[in-house]
């Protein structure tokens, strides 16, 4: 194990807590006292209510045993104390002095004449002389000073619904300014709860979602029903434990059975026990809890005090950041729909370390709660678990459990627990962070929220913040690489086709290498869609892949062709003229076609000098053969195409020609429309000759029908004689298409081959390359 990876690791110290020393002065051995590990199985991760309840006992056992620590070991909460289990429970039951948690800008809160049960919890803890109440009681009567001096906030929270809708911006502006005095007098006992709850900025409040608007949820006010919980726990006149407290401690602590738990609201903690339709037999239940889960979750909250960071300087934008809280999306879980994180609050990802480490090391560790994905804030829960990581041991954590604050169940919120998100200290999938280049994944999410785009958008985004969520957390297998690229292919295609995504969204950024190494499965349809990727133009003159297949201008960069040729620099660029990008078609034989048809019209028009039909990839006569002969890896192909497109393709490593069958009818065909690069490089023209494209070769091919695919043959072999290449065969004795679909072997002639299988090719058919062949041999 990593000692600096431990939370609160001393490098000073000698020997950790519990080791053996030896007096040397003295000569007699001494132990510190075993500690005791004691595991909470009422303390989980899930509900949410659960989890903050392990931070409650933590925190208030802290005022007891200075060096009490905690781990979550499995599913439970461990704790590690001097103190034996019998002191520390009794130290709850009998010594605990509840935080004052208290809201006199709620008109529920108890401070107003309304609800009889929290006006008269409020008004006995507001009276008891007892120790245990004596800061609560002090922090009260310190807020109804502050009313008294504000009594404008007590009219306004008592008008009719009707008239407070009237006079909203006077009930804002007054409420704000409340809450300013309200922080700079109350005593510091209260300033846990009042930052936990309220953020405060310039003259606006914030309400971190944890704690719902302020310590409301709805119709639920927390610090009423915190007062009247305590109430169940602890006598008010002798501060003593209430008869029933002991047993229920046992079952919030240990889930040890005990009867009596109260009929009241928790709110949105524990979806659980919220009660309502269908939460027991009959209609309707009402929630159930008990009353120590509510107080010591209420004490749980405390620690996540909200603060204002400034993040990129540059930008000017203050963010509100609070402790492990984002933005929701509607990804990586199936409890999550595509529309669910437009109503929702907020995500919470909640720390769970494995290393024991004290009360003072987990605030420092909330406090902290800024994860970061390079130099900007984590946003939202894709940034959020993008980030997580590349942590490695963040300050001993080891797992996250995801929370979205959903509304379910009505109107309400509930805390509903997503998944837990294990860290790992060796992230594989950092290449997906090139998708923010020029700020395209912001700016594509950002479009496709936009209640005026079309919905087709939301639907690809829904599907792209899935399938990043899933390849961030582990290394992604060839499969699962496929499907992102298959995806951004279709996007850039969606993208394509929208004017108003070109105003709002640049294309997919131009991908690295790694892409296409990680989606490599070794199969054919793959090594054949990367040939076709790897496309290019005519010497230093570009004419990639993505250019035909969206309408991005094809030697500039990676921009919308429309915007490029707007700029002054493109005034009489002939790309800005010159159509050079087709439809992908249904099938792939069509697709492919035309995709030939216009990279072989394309040199006259643009200057080229050769034809554009290179790749720095290419395929082997064994998957040319598979291809040709059959039509099941067509749809796999053209899944793959526009995506790998996007791609900076890596050369070819295997140059052989490989095992499979050369026909004589395609190697004709093949070798008319070689680029006259690779015919001089073969040795089979010299400087200066070349090969022009012939005429009506793929049209007549393109047709399916095979008398006028025979005519093809034709005009390649006379193609191929005229420009000096002397086929083997006679004209008379040519051969035919063995079965080959003519529309099939059209498309196959758009496929870049090795340069061991262009060789074989030549080898086969062309005189020059035969004697060539001998020579060398």
């Amino acid at each position: 194990m990593d000692r600096s990876a431990l939370l609160g690791w001393k490098h000073w110290c000698a020997l950790p807590t519990g080791v053996r020393r030896q007096r040397s002065k003295r000569k007699e051995t001494w132990a510190m006292a075993e500690p005791h590990e004691i595991v909470l199985t009422g303390c989980t991760p899930t509900p949410l209510a659960s989890y903050l309840k392990g931070l409650g006992v933590l925190r208030i056992l802290s005022n007891f045993d200075l060096a009490i620590k905690a781990a979550w070991v499995g599913e439970n909460l461990r704790l590690t104390s001097k103190k034996p289990v019998k002191e520390l429970v009794g130290y709850l039951l009998n010594d605990y002095a509840p935080t004052p948690v208290l809201a006199p800008w709620n008109s529920g809160s108890g401070f107003f004449k309304q609800g009889r049960d929290g006006i008269a919890a409020m008004q006995s803890i507001a009276k008891s002389t007892v120790p245990r109440f004596a800061e609560y009681g002090k922090c009260i009567s310190s807020s109804k000073e502050e009313l008294l001096e504000f009594p404008i906030w007590k009219s306004l929270v008592l008008l009719p619904a009707s008239e407070k809708t009237k006079r909203k911006k006077e009930i804002e502006r007054a409420k704000n300014e409340l809450l300013h005095r309200l922080r700079n007098s109350l005593p510091d006992s209260a300033l846990d709860w009042f930052d936990a709850c309220i953020l405060l900025s310039g003259e606006d409040e914030n309400f971190p979602p944890l704690l719902g608007t302020g310590g409301n949820d709805g119709n639920l006010e927390f610090t009423n029903n915190f007062m009247q919980r305590l109430l169940d726990l602890i006598d008010p006149e002798s501060g003593d434990a209430t008869p029933k407290s002991a047993d229920l401690l046992e079952l919030a602590l240990f889930a040890k059975p005990a009867p009596g738990l109260a009929k009241q609201a928790i709110g949105q903690f524990a979806p659980g026990q919220v009660g309502g339709p269908n939460a027991t037999t009959g209609y309707e239940a009402k929630g159930a809890i008990n009353p120590w889960d509510f107080v010591l979750m209420m004490e749980g909250a405390l620690p996540f005090a909200a603060a204002t960071v400034r993040r990129n300087e540059h930008s000017g934008e203050g963010i509100l950041s609070y402790p492990f809280t984002v933005r929701p999306v509607s990804a990586g879980s199936g409890n999550l729909g595509v529309d669910d994180a437009a109503s929702s609050r907020g995500e919470l990802w909640m720390p769970l370390w494995n290393n024991p480490a004290n009360y003072t090391e987990i605030r420092l560790l909330l406090s902290e709660g800024r994860v970061a994905l390079g130099a900007r804030p984590a946003k939202d829960a894709l940034d959020f678990v993008r980030a997580v990581h590349r942590l490695g041991s963040y300050r001993g954590v080891d797992r996250f459990q995801r929370y979205s604050l959903l509304m379910r169940s009505g109107n309400n919120y509930l805390a509903t627990p997503l998944e837990q998100v294990q860290v790992t200290t060796d992230p594989q999938s950092r290449w997906i962070d090139e998708l923010e280049r020029n700020d395209w994944l912001i700016k594509f999410r950002s479009f496709s929220r936009d209640k005026n785009t079309a919905s087709r958008f939301a639907e690809l985004r829904h599907r792209l913040e899935n399938t990043m969520f899933v390849i961030a957390q582990r290394t992604p297998s060839p499969v699962q690489t496929q499907s992102l690229l298959i995806l951004l292919g279709e996007i850039q295609c969606a993208l394509s086709r929208s004017v108003k995504a070109h105003d709002n969204v640049p294309p997919v950024p131009q991908l690295s290498v790694k892409w296409v190494q990680e989606a490599n499965d070794e199969s054919t349809e793959f090594r054949i869609a990367r040939a076709l990727a790897g496309l290019r133009g005519a010497g230093d003159q570009a004419l990639p892949l993505r250019s035909q297949l969206s309408p991005i201008h094809h030697a500039n960069g990676n921009e919308w062709l429309m915007k490029a040729c707007t700029s002054e620099k493109h005034k009489k660029d002939p790309a800005c003229c010159i159509r050079v990008h087709t439809s992908v078609q249904q099938d792939l034989v069509s697709t492919l076609i035309a995709l030939l048809r216009l990279r072989l019209s394309l040199p006259a028009r643009l200057g080229f000098t050769d034809k554009p039909l290179r790749s720095i990839a290419g395929i082997g006569l064994a998957d040319l053969t598979h291809f040709l002969s059959s039509q099941r890896m067509d749809a796999k192909i053209l899944g793959l195409l526009p995506g790998l497109s996007l791609c900076k393709i890596p050369e070819s490593s295997d140059k052989k020609a490989g095992e499979g069958e050369i026909h004589p009818a395609y190697a004709l065909c093949k070798l008319a429309l070689m680029p006259d690069a690779t015919l001089h490089s073969l040795g089979c023209l010299q400087d200066g000759e070349r090969v022009p494209v012939p005429p009506q070769l793929v049209s007549k091919l393109a047709s399916g029908n095979q008398d006028q695919a025979r005519q093809a043959v034709e005009i390649a072999w006379k193609r191929l004689r005229s420009s000096g290449l002397e086929p083997v065969m006679p004209f008379n004795q040519l051969p035919d298409l063995a079965g080959i679909d003519p529309r099939r072997l059209a498309a196959a002639l758009l496929i870049p081959l090795n340069i061991g299988a262009t060789s074989a090719l030549a080898g086969a058919v062309l005189e020059s390359a035969q004697e060539s062949l001998a020579q060398a041999s």
